[in-house]
């Protein structure tokens, strides 16, 4: 009877210690990640990082759970970049700056390669992306997830674009990235390297007749109602892309690879659908902002075309594969 008694509060004090220890398994928290970008909330970037995180959250069960740091809240972008390198963080997004690391990633966004967005998806999905990065995470200690898109650039300028002539001699702002500028000169523009947020005062002042942009960053800043002539000539798509600190992707269960890969897969095509329809509804709003929206004739989309391809001589000198990778994109041109 004794040992019946003893065997009942035994299995007793085990239950009790299940049902105290269940529940916090089941509330373990959950492990961090961090990612950081540039760009502000609503811009095509930064719903790209939170569709991440909403991707793996989701995959993982609540394993993982992603905090987002946008609009440049730890750091600029070198100072991020270094930062997930150094694995003080997990994740970044960013752009062609990383090709300070391996100077093929300039070619994400290679003047007058991409006839549309479907070109460039096609490339980005298949070959091209492969060819840009390879040996990229042995020489950063990144690991590039994944690429989307912030839009082409397009002209905004006070006066109209209408011909080649008009185009000439323009004073443009330009990032100061030698992709950029170069380009400008190419295109016979007068390329004046200077920060975005010293443009307004630029025009105001008559320092510069405009600059380029993605649809969005016009919209986003109201640039049309500064410079109402927008010429469509999509020079330059602005590509992004998810980094992941290498060493950590590496430390993960075979299982998480998966989730972050497919996260990273899903907040990808998120971005390049919203890109698409985002420029059309930009045109509506700048339309209805007063500005005015024109197409390139013919001849004009053939001399941008030209100049882009003399400023792909930039990467002969500084990518060993830069043809094989122009090469790459071009076949994934629609037949």
């Amino acid at each position: 009877m004794k040992r019946s008694i003893a065997l009942f509060v035994a299995l007793g004090m085990i239950c009790g210690l299940t049902l105290a220890v269940a529940p916090s398994a089941r509330a373990a928290k959950p492990l961090v990640v961090k990612i950081a970008g540039m760009k502000p909330e609503g811009e095509p970037e930064t719903i790209g990082m939170h569709q991440f995180g909403k991707y793996l959250e989701e995959l993982s069960q609540g394993k993982y759970k992603v905090q987002v740091f946008p609009n440049s809240q730890l750091g600029k972008e070198d100072a991020y970049i270094a930062s997930t390198r150094k694995g003080v963080i997990q994740m970044c997004a960013t752009g062609t700056q990383t090709s300070a690391l391996h100077p093929a990633m300039a070619m994400l966004e290679t003047p007058m390669l991409y006839d549309d967005l479907d070109h460039a998806r096609r490339a980005m999905a298949g070959k091209t992306f492969e060819l840009i990065n390879e040996g990229f995470t042995e020489k950063s200690g990144l690991r590039t997830l994944n690429a989307f898109p912030l839009g082409f650039r397009h002209f905004y300028t006070k006066k109209p674009i209408k011909s080649i002539n008009d185009l000439k001699g323009l004073r443009m702002r330009v990032p100061n990235i030698p992709l950029y500028t170069n380009f400008a000169k190419e295109c016979g523009i007068s390329g004046q390297p200077m920060p975005f947020a010293e443009v307004p005062g630029a025009l105001d002042q008559g320092v510069i007749d405009g600059g380029d942009s993605p649809l969005a960053d016009i919209v986003s800043l109201k640039m049309y109602e500064i410079t109402p002539e927008i010429t469509l000539t999509g020079h330059i798509l602005v590509i992004h892309s998810l980094y992941i600190n290498d060493r950590f992707y590496q430390s993960l269960p075979a299982e998480d690879k998966k989730w972050f890969d497919e996260a990273a897969r899903r907040s990808a095509d998120d971005v390049w659908q919203l890109v698409k329809e985002g420029d059309l509804k930009a045109r509506e709003t700048i339309t209805a902002g007063g500005g005015r929206i024109t197409e390139p004739t013919s001849e004009f989309h053939d001399y941008m075309v030209e100049a882009g391809k003399r400023s792909w001589k930039l990467f002969y000198d500084t990518v060993p594969n830069a043809q094989a990778i122009l090469d790459s994109a071009a076949s994934y041109r629609s037949k």
